[in-house]
């Protein structure tokens, strides 16, 4: 497999994460995970801006994404059912560290919307691929190349968002 082959099946396989981490912000809204409950130090455990509509909302998608994709391309999955396992877990593990980083985020006094630097652009991903890793991971190369872009996707996808209407912050 050539570098630019490499690159593109490194991209096709981390979009269902891509999606999901993204989505919350078009889909999300209403009641916060958290149910306003605080951690032991008195700040709220996640805030408003992580919801149940939005995660359940964002793994769907991504895992939707992730069929998509099969029907594309079934010969990088294998079977339907690898494609719905393996979107589900890079969908849900995307949401979960983005869970984690905005617990974290709320320990450091960070309020709402505030950016993180390399929590909010990577947290996401290690995650999604950690929790893929048992159905199906990439190589050592693809790995590092998407700790380098994603980043950059994730600015770009934000800048975006505001510039859509769909964020108050471009961050």
């Amino acid at each position: 497999m050539g570098w630019l082959s490499s690159i593109f099946w490194a991209f096709w396989y981390i979009l269902p994460a891509y999606f999901a981490n993204a989505s919350p912000v078009l889909v999300g809204g209403g009641r916060p995970i958290d149910g306003g409950r605080k951690w032991r130090d008195g700040k709220r455990l996640l805030g408003d801006g992580k919801t149940w509509r939005g995660f359940i909302g964002g793994v769907a998608i991504g895992t939707l994404v992730g069929i998509i994709q099969y029907f594309i391309t079934p010969d990088f999955y294998g079977s339907l059912g690898t494609a719905v396992k393996l979107a589900f877990l890079l969908s849900f593990g995307a949401l979960f560290g983005d869970l984690v980083g905005s617990f974290f985020k709320r320990r450091a006094n960070l309020p709402r919307g505030a950016p993180a630097i390399g929590l909010d652009q990577l947290g996401f991903l290690i995650s999604a691929l950690a929790f893929a890793y048992p159905v199906k991971t990439l190589s050592s190369g693809q790995i590092i190349f998407l700790l380098v872009v994603s980043p950059f996707v994730h600015w770009g996808a934000n800048y975006f968002a505001y510039k859509m209407g769909w964020k108050s912050v471009p961050w």
